[in-house]
C-alpha cells in the first residue's frame, strides 16, 4: 500500500474519532447542566485545558463563556480541532482515496459533512437544540465507523484506519478522565462530596460507560470510575483496551508474530505503553496522582504516534545512485 493511502486513512479515521469525541466533551458539560444544583455555575475552561486548545482559545477569545467555547469547539475553522475542520479535513483525506474505500463510506462522510456546512452556530446555543445537533454528530460518526466495518476487506486498509480510531479514542478518554481534575482543581472542597459524585457520573455517561460500569460496580466511587475507564481490557472506550487493539493492527500491517517482540520503533513504543498500563493497578495511578498519570499517558501516546508516522508515513530520502566506472 501507498503511504500516502495509508497515511490518509489513518488520518481520516483520527478526524472522525476526534470530532466524535468532541461532542462528547462537550456532553460532559451538557449533564452536569442538567445535574448541577442551582448554586453551582457552569464550568467550560476545563475542557479547553483538558484538550490542551486553551491556549489557542485565548487568542481570538477573551472569557471561556458557554458560547465562545462551544463556537470555538465545533464551528470555528481557526481551530485545527473543532468539530467542522475534523469532519472537512476526514472529508478531504476520503475524497483523494476513493478508489481505495468503500462507496457507503464516502456517501456517508461526505453526506455528514454537507449536513455540518448547513448549521448555523447561534441557533445551537439553546441546551435542547445543542443536545440533539451533539446526539446527530455522534449518530453520524457511529454510522460511518458501522459502514467501515460492513464494507471493507480486513486488509492493510482497515488496520491502518483502525489504528488511528483506537489510538485517537484512549487519548481522548484519558483527557475525559482530566476535565474531572481541572474541574475540581479550583475548588478544594468539592473533593469527596455528592458534587465530586456528579461530576464523574457525568463523565461515565458522556462516554457511554455508565451502564456497562454499573453491570461491574454497584457503588460509585471516583477509583472505581477511573479504574474502570483506564484499565478494563474489555470496555471499548477504555484505554487499555483501546491500546491493545491498536497494537494487533500494528502488528497486521507489518505482518510480524505477535510472539514476536517487535520488528520496527512503532511496534517497540506500542508494547512498551501496552505493558506499562497491563501491569499497572488503580493504587498504582492514585499513588503517582491520576492527572499526572494521565499527562503521562498522553506523552506517551503522542511518542507512539510520532513512531508510527516516522515508520510508515514520512517520506524517507533516496540516496543518489553513483556510477562507478570499471577500471
Amino acid at each position: 500500500m501507498l503511504s500516502r493511502v495509508a497515511d490518509s486513512i489513518y488520518w481520516m479515521n483520527r478526524y472522525i474519532e476526534r470530532a466524535e469525541n468532541y461532542a462528547r466533551f462537550i456532553g460532559v458539560n451538557f449533564n452536569l447542566a442538567f445535574d448541577l444544583p442551582p448554586s453551582v455555575s457552569e464550568q467550560w475552561e476545563p475542557l479547553l485545558i483538558a484538550t490542551a486548545d486553551n491556549y489557542l482559545f485565548y487568542q481570538h477569545y477573551d472569557e471561556p463563556t458557554r458560547e465562545n467555547v462551544i463556537n470555538f469547539m465545533t464551528f470555528d475553522k481557526r481551530n485545527p480541532n473543532s468539530i467542522y475542520t475534523c469532519i472537512s479535513a476526514a472529508r478531504e483525506n476520503g475524497r483523494t482515496i476513493r478508489e481505495s474505500i468503500s462507496k457507503e463510506m464516502w456517501e456517508n462522510l461526505n453526506q455528514l459533512y454537507l449536513w455540518l456546512r448547513t448549521v448555523q452556530p447561534k441557533e445551537e446555543w439553546d441546551l435542547n437544540h445543542m443536545q440533539d445537533f451533539y446526539s446527530e454528530v455522534r449518530n453520524g460518526t457511529q454510522l460511518f465507523y458501522g459502514i467501515v466495518d460492513a464494507t471493507i476487506t480486513r486488509n492493510e486498509a482497515w488496520h491502518f484506519g483502525r489504528l488511528g480510531r483506537f489510538m485517537e479514542r484512549a487519548d481522548k478518554t484519558s483527557r475525559f478522565l482530566d476535565v474531572s481534575y481541572f474541574t475540581l482543581m479550583p475548588d478544594s472542597d468539592v473533593t469527596g462530596s455528592t458534587l465530586e459524585l456528579v461530576l464523574w457520573t457525568a463523565v461515565l455517561k458522556s462516554v457511554s460507560a455508565y451502564n456497562m460500569y454499573r453491570q461491574q460496580n454497584q457503588v460509585l466511587t471516583p477509583k472505581h470510575i477511573a479504574e474502570f475507564l483506564i484499565l478494563d481490557k474489555l470496555f471499548p472506550r477504555a484505554m487499555a483496551h483501546c491500546i491493545r487493539q491498536a497494537e494487533l493492527s500494528l502488528y497486521e500491517i507489518s505482518g510480524t508474530p505477535t510472539s514476536n517482540r517487535f520488528s520496527n520503533q512503532a511496534e517497540k513504543k506500542m508494547g512498551k505503553l501496552r505493558s506499562e498500563i497491563e501491569y499497572t493497578d488503580i493504587e498504582d495511578i492514585f499513588e503517582t496522582g491520576l492527572h499526572q498519570y494521565l499527562d503521562q499517558f498522553q506523552i506517551r501516546g503522542n511518542e507512539v504516534s510520532k513512531a508510527i508516522f516516522e515508520t510508515y508515513f514520512d517520506i524517507k530520502p533516496v540516496e543518489a545512485f553513483q556510477y562507478q566506472s570499471q577500471s
